[in-house]
């Protein structure tokens, strides 16, 4: 049967589908390239300073959707997880950006793709969930990954790695608060995740500030653009297509972070950073694909970064 010969409800579905998968593949770009810019940025401005004006410039795109949708902010449920969100939300963008201006692009996302794998390990305390052995074999299959791509030595036990580590824990945090508070307006969630942001950098920017050049500050700006546009396109990508179908390409980031790393940054990953990524994509599809087969809602977070 070709493609107009199917039913008209079934054709529109597949249309739908592709256009998710599409959307799902340019969120994960922009995500990747939001990463690498913040990266080259970070040579020399401090965190603080890129964060203030990357979240101005995402707030002030937001700004209109945030007028249409007001009334989504009336009544805001669960504010003390809401609080415990941003928080959670703040560090682990902090954390992200904090790393990677000290690592290496691709080993700082390979840490943070660790998430889901922590928030499996996690849920038979935090969300009343059992997980069976198949999923503890691919967390306990996940851990080593991170091991080997850590490659616990005095040489390699940086601050930055461990500052990775952590900001993947947080991330971890945020998907389980995420679940809780899923009835929870994207724009709500979008708003505050970037506000709290731009308030913490409003306090940090003016230590160490530097008087940034047009084309930077430019650039710094065009990072919450991009942050923004790659958020809405992975959030309309899990409204338009089945979470089975496009959340696995949210792996892509690896791919990208290397790509980017090597183009911009002459970064080349070393080959234990490359088998323990392979794993913890591997252990992270796995759990995704038991909780679809156990017929459980994923959990699914807008990519780190």
């Amino acid at each position: 049967m070709t493609t107009s010969e199917l039913p008209a409800g079934a054709s529109l579905r597949r249309n739908a589908t592709l256009v998710g998968i599409a959307l799902m593949m340019l969120g994960v770009f922009l995500y990747s390239l939001n990463d690498a810019l913040g990266k080259y940025m970070l040579a020399t401005y401090s965190v603080g300073q890129m964060l203030l004006i990357r979240a101005s410039a995402a707030l002030i795109v937001l700004s209109p959707f945030i007028w249409t949708q007001r009334a989504a902010f009336g009544t805001i449920p669960r504010p003390g997880l809401q609080l415990v969100r941003v928080f959670l939300s703040t560090a682990e963008v902090v954390m992200f950006f904090w790393a990677v201006t000290y690592l290496p692009l691709a080993d700082t996302v390979t840490y943070y793709l660790a998430g889901p794998i922590y928030v499996t390990a996690l849920s038979p305390i935090l969300l009343r969930e059992h997980v069976g052995w198949r999923r503890w074999t691919a967390v306990v299959i996940g851990f080593v990954g991170v091991i080997i791509t850590l490659n616990p030595s005095p040489a390699t036990l940086t601050l930055p790695a461990i500052i990775a580590l952590f900001g993947s824990f947080f991330f971890a945090m945020l998907m389980i608060a995420t679940r809780h508070l899923r009835g929870t307006p994207d724009i709500v969630m979008a708003t505050s995740q970037i506000g709290a942001t731009w308030v913490l950098a409003a306090f940090w920017a003016p230590i160490g500030w530097i008087a940034p050049t047009l084309v930077d500050m430019s650039l710094m700006a065009l990072l919450g653009v991009v942050a923004v546009v790659a958020m809405m396109s992975v959030n309309r990508s899990l409204k338009l297509a089945p979470a089975s179908v496009v959340v696995p390409y949210q792996y892509m980031l690896i791919v990208w972070a290397v790509i980017l790393g090597y183009l911009v940054f002459n970064e080349v990953p070393k080959i234990h950073v490359i088998v323990g990524s392979l794993i913890i994509v591997l252990a992270g599809l796995y759990i995704f694909w038991r909780e679809q087969a156990n017929a459980k809602e994923p959990l699914v977070e807008q990519p780190p970064g």
